[in-house]
């Protein structure tokens, strides 16, 4: 095994998963791409063939073994084409997820929580490094995570649509019914107090109320893009 990958074996790992991993990454690289981190699944039965994410410097490759781990679907995304990352923490393990510039969502689940966070965190400094024009993303994890994972948006449906009025369509509403003194509705300002975790479970209740025909597409897109501007 490639000597830098064996550094990815120190957050519980699956060593054959990674060994897997290392001996098709030599021929996936392009120039220039380094490896960040990589996270493996480890579900709570056991797992002959646990599918991988690997984190580069220029994007992310999920790892998809197939016919008995004789070989192994790749698919990657560039950072430049990611919009947001999600962590959610769940009792066994986390769920990494991220949503695309073209409305995609794309999970992978029960990695170990500490990885997930090592994912999580890599995954922002290399957002965040495009952000701010950098002319490449940074290449490496720094140790320091932040204090609470930020959820992943999850849509599903609802039967009882009076729990989703008081929290998300009524306060919408009356952002749109009681404008400011100017005439403006106060919706930036309100949500401008609002904590990451807040802006999500907001914006989690807007897709709620979007994929039951509450509001309209137009509507949703509108307040997507205010809040994920906000973070």
């Amino acid at each position: 095994m490639n000597e830098h990958l064996k550094n990815f074996l120190n957050e519980e790992q699956d060593p054959k998963a990674i060994e897997k991993i290392a001996s098709k990454l030599n021929d996936l690289l392009m120039k220039g791409e380094e490896v960040g981190y990589i996270g493996v699944q480890k579900k709570p039965a056991i797992t002959v063939l646990p599918d991988s994410i690997v984190l580069t410097n220029k994007r992310v490759i999920l790892c998809k073994p197939k016919n008995l781990g004789l070989s192994m679907d790749f698919t990657d995304y560039n950072w430049d084409d990611i919009a947001a990352t999600f962590v959610k923490e769940n009792i066994l393990g986390s769920e990494f997820s991220f949503s695309t510039k073209t409305d995609l969502t794309i999970s992978i689940d029960y990695i170990p929580k500490v990885q997930a966070r090592k994912i999580y965190t890599y995954a922002k400094e290399q957002l965040d490094a495009l952000k701010g024009g950098a002319s490449q993303p940074i290449e490496a994890v720094t140790p320091a995570i932040e204090d609470q994972a930020i959820e992943e948006i999850a849509t599903e449906e609802v039967t009882d649509y009076a729990e989703l009025i008081p929290v998300a369509i009524s306060g919408y509403r009356d952002e749109k019914q009681h404008p400011d003194e100017d005439g403006n509705p106060p919706t930036e300002t309100s949500n401008a107090n609002l904590s990451s975790e807040e802006l999500f479970e907001k914006l989690q209740n807007y897709k709620k109320l979007l994929d039951n025909g509450l509001i309209l597409q137009a509507e949703y897109d509108a307040l997507k893009k205010e809040i994920l501007g906000l973070m």
